[in-house]
Formats: C-alpha cells, structure tokens, sequence
C-alpha cells in the first residue's frame, strides 16, 4: 500500500490558497497557484514566497562537531564561524553524491545541515554510524521542529524590512542571524536561495509557520510578492544552472563531472570520504561533464532524453533536467556529455520523440542576476 506523502505545517494554508497540491519527493507540497510562468516572472521582477519546510535540518555539535563535518563534506567547514554558511557536496568513498546541503555554523562546535527533503533518511542514516568516533559529538534530526519559507526576488529586502527592526539588508550573502523578531515570530534569517535571485530564507518553530507566512503575504502585498510552488522553483533554478540532487547529482556522478569542483578542498589539510577518488579523477581527467545546451530547432527536451553528436550518430550523454525557460524564453537544458563534446559551441542533436533535434553547447549559468553595486 502506498505511503501517505508527508504534510509541512503549511498544508492547509496551500489549500486554502488554492495551490494544486502533488506528491513532491513523499510531501505533499503545491506545485503551483496561480501558474508556473507567472510564479517564475514574478520572482524575477519582483518576489515570490515558498514553503520550503520539506527540506530537513540536522543539528550537529559537541566538542568534535567540526572534525566530524571536515571528513564528511568535501568542503571546508573549518572555514565558518557563527553565522556563517557554506553550499558542499557529501560523498561516498568513489566520489558519487550522497547529497547536497547547506552548513550554517551558528556557535563554536555547534552545526546545522540543511539537506534534501527526500534525502533526510538517507543522510541520518549515513552520518550516524560515523558520529560515534567523535568525542562528546552528536546529531539530532530535527527536521519536524522547523518551518522554513524562502522569500525570493529584488523586493525581498524591502518586504522583510516590513516585519523585523533587524537591519536585514546587511545580512552578506551565504550569512545568516539567528533569534531574529520577524512578525512577533523568532527566526533563523539567512541571506540564501534556490533561483539564482537576491532573498531570504525563514527558519521557525513548526507551528508557527502559518502565521509568519501569512505575515510575509501581507507585508508584500504592495510590493508584487507572489505564493509560488514547486513548478516555479524547479524552472528558476534550472534558469539559474544551480543542480538538483536526483537529476544532476547522484551517486554515479562526482562533484567534479557536475562542475563543482570549486567546493572540493583538496588542500583543506584533513581527510574528507572521497577524496582518494577525486584526487584520482582529477590528475586522470574527466571523461563525462555537466553542460548546458540550448536547442536550436524546437522540441521540449526531457529528463533521460538521449544526446547525440551534430551527425546524430553517436550516443554521447543524457538530458538531466530541459524546459522552457520563461524568463529567457528558450528551450534549455542541462546534459552530462563526453568530456571531448562539452566545448562551448559544439553542435549536438537531441533525440526527442524520435527525432533528432540539432541543439549546441552553451555557457552555464543561463541567467545571472545583475548586481547593483553600493
């Protein structure tokens, strides 16, 4: 018998809202409200505001918290101090992917994870048996507790100004505050996101979700803040090139193949699970690689489509994630391709639904946000 997919203390809020509500990786999470363009654009020009409460928040601390997140995650955490946060990879010992997450350092020895909603069991399920050869180190899933929300877009700031005396528009980029008064409500505020546009994201008690989103709402009533769902975040971040675990990144591909080789600190002075396999992948050099494609003729290119060279062929990749992508206004998509294809340029053919549609490497990220200098 099928599982019920899992609520965030938010679901009733979405129904209320009208959002069409699908199974999202075992929750029950809107797709969309008033429609996937619309959301997108909105969040591009002006704001948007997520439940982002299926993604899992682990609390690691004690006295060795850091020696634990040094051989874990391939980045380097020695690098974080309160309020500070790092994007890393976590891999297996062949340098495939356990998951991708946040680490927000928020005292000495004291660490959150924030991971993939659809990974929280896996990931526990991994460090645990690690944990106990760390003096006085512990974790806690603590995923049930928190309500996250993710306030996106240039008006974000202005928005969140609305509802806390804290000075949030000099909260730096991958930096957070914590026991932030938002609403009346204490937050976590960090200056993080998934769109590849400015904005916040919200951490508070579970039950108190309802309310601070409804707070958000109101406060951006006249600033062009719209409730966006899952469709709206999946294209943003696709425009935006940044890489979904389960599309670009897995266990069979390493953080190297899917170009994010500037997260792997080789030279971070201590042992990570892993790096003997990159180490080893990088002086050998790939032989497959992330790239963005751009389809020349028309056709909506799919998760698992097949990639073919100019002539049509040879076989020489796989589609990860293709869509129309609304603020660009092309058809798009990312593709792990042999290595001797991925030069930017170099004609390619896409077989989609049993044509071959000619397509050519383009340069990734496909959208980047204009920043306005102080």
């Amino acid at each position: 018998m099928a599982q019920e997919p899992k609520k965030t203390p938010l679901y009733d809020t979405h129904v209320k809202n009208g959002g069409r509500i699908v199974d999202f990786g075992g929750w029950a999470l809107p797709v969309q409200f008033t429609g996937i363009k619309e959301e997108h654009n909105a969040c591009r020009t002006k704001a948007a505001l997520w439940d982002v409460s299926n993604m899992g928040e682990l609390l690691v601390q004690g006295k060795e918290a850091l020696d634990l997140l040094q051989m874990l995650l391939v980045n380097d955490v020695s690098k974080l101090y309160p309020g500070k946060l790092i994007y890393s990879p976590m891999c297996y010992p062949h340098g495939g992917i356990v998951d991708d997450l946040l680490v927000m350092c928020l005292a000495e020895d004291k660490y959150w994870l924030i991971v993939n909603g659809a990974n929280i069991q896996k990931d526990v399920e991994w460090i645990r048996p690690l944990v106990r050869f760390f003096n006085g180190t512990v974790m806690e899933d603590i995923s049930d507790t928190i309500a996250q929300l993710a306030l996106q877009g240039p008006n974000s700031v202005e928005i969140l100004k609305k509802l806390t005396a804290y000075p949030v528009e000099d909260i730096r980029y991958y930096h957070g505050a914590q026991d932030v008064d938002v609403a009346g409500i204490s937050c976590v505020v960090t200056r993080t996101g998934y769109t590849g546009e400015d904005g916040f994201e919200l951490y508070c008690q579970a039950d108190k979700g309802p309310e601070l989103y409804e707070a958000v709402v109101e406060a951006g009533q006249d600033h062009g803040l719209v409730l966006a769902g899952l469709g709206a975040r999946d294209t943003l971040r696709f425009e935006a090139s940044m890489s979904l675990y389960g599309n670009e990144l897995d266990e069979n591909h390493t953080p190297l193949e899917a170009g994010l080789g500037r997260t792997v600190a080789f030279d971070k002075g201590t042992f990570f699970i892993g790096a003997k396999a990159l180490m080893e992948q990088r002086e050998k050099g790939l032989e497959t690689k992330l790239v963005g494609i751009e389809i020349v003729g028309k056709g909506v290119p799919r998760n698992g489509y097949k990639v073919f060279d100019e002539t049509g062929e040879k076989e020489i990749g796989y589609v990860t994630t293709g869509t129309y992508a609304p603020y660009l206004e092309k058809y798009l998509a990312m593709a792990y391709v042999q290595v001797d294809y991925s030069r930017r340029g170099t004609g390619l053919t896409i077989d989609i639904r049993g044509r071959k549609v000619p397509a050519k490497v383009v340069r990734m990220p496909f959208y980047r946000r204009e920043v306005k200098k102080k």
